[in-house]
């Protein structure tokens, strides 16, 4: 019989093959410390109109209610720093996250490879995909795997790659070697809380989602409030701010993953392109893009907030 040292080895050597950045393991079980923030975050109503945050609440702290006699959390990152971005510096942004096809189909492949694998060399195992469609703290779990820290903008920061990947998990009731969380290294820095232009970042660690950007083009269905004109920095679906001015992404490293390239024309399209964009275009420039989430009339919605 083989050694729980000897199944995570071969987790870990099998999770890099298909392309994962790193893997790391944490023991299931309830997130004490990510109870009360999450209870705190939800009655400040910083979910916005995200009503779907509200659900099931006990199930987003404990994996043991998500996969019966889950014994292991397994975290992976998945790498999306694209070598490109959109070329003409006037047009309205995409967040890089959405260049190539919907990362949900993508990861979810990908773990459902990994399980398989498992499966057919260590045995019976019980175990669920998630790729932040599901009520995970994926952020969470995978600080507590050893994989990062969470930054001040509450995304998880790593020294080697900064924060532009993925992040999702394998739970399985199988028991594993476990891995330990790493230290915190903003120090005094305070660029990403400086550089939010509407102050969506509310404290050190604190993100109030009814405030940011990537909130008010993808998730707000109604009219984006006029008290936000003139704060988009041109962003029309997501944002990379807070990312983009963090000191340790000068050590991201472009994506190896031919799924997330994007559409030839979706990089060379100016800003007439895009405040004249069509139907037509929008289906084929974002036909397996996670942007088809805030469909052609969000799209147009934001591009003409940017433009009035």
């Amino acid at each position: 019989m083989k050694s729980k040292q000897q199944y995570t080895t071969l987790i870990k050597a099998e999770a890099k093959r298909l392309g994962f950045l790193s893997c790391g393991i944490s023991q299931a079980g309830f997130l004490e410390e990510e109870a009360p923030r999450l209870e705190r975050w939800l009655k400040n109503n910083a979910h916005g109109e995200m009503t779907y945050m509200e659900n099931h609440f006990d199930k987003r702290l404990d994996p043991t209610l998500l996969v019966p006699g889950a014994k292991s959390v397994i975290s992976l990152l998945l790498n999306y720093y694209p070598p490109n971005v959109q070329s003409d510096k006037t047009a309205p942004k995409i967040s890089k996250y959405a260049y190539g096809t919907d990362y949900h189909f993508v990861i979810k492949n990908k773990l459902k490879t990994l399980l398989s694998l498992m499966q057919d060399k260590i045995g019976a195992i019980e175990g669920r995909a998630f790729v932040d469609s599901a009520p995970v703290l994926d952020k969470a779990w995978a600080a507590k795997s050893g994989l990062g820290w969470i930054g001040k903008h509450s995304n998880l920061l790593t020294r080697q790659v900064g924060s532009f990947y993925f992040i999702a998990e394998l739970i399985v009731d199988l028991e594993l070697e476990y891995d330990h969380a790493v230290t915190n290294h903003c120090g005094t820095c305070t660029a990403c809380i400086d550089a939010c232009p509407t102050q969506a970042i509310v404290a050190p660690y604190v993100v109030d989602g009814s405030k940011c950007i990537s909130y008010f083009t993808i998730e707000l269905k109604n009219e984006i409030p006029h008290s936000v004109k003139g704060k988009f920095d041109n962003w029309m679906f997501g944002c990379d701010i807070c990312q983009d001015v963090c000191p340790w992404n000068r050590f991201s490293k472009t994506h190896e993953e031919p799924l997330f390239n994007p559409h030839p024309d979706l990089l060379e399209m100016t800003r007439e392109d895009w405040e004249e964009i069509t139907e037509d275009t929008f289906k084929k420039i974002f036909k397996k893009s996670a942007v088809k989430r805030t469909k052609f009339s969000g799209l147009k919605r934001n591009i003409q907030f940017l433009k009035d």
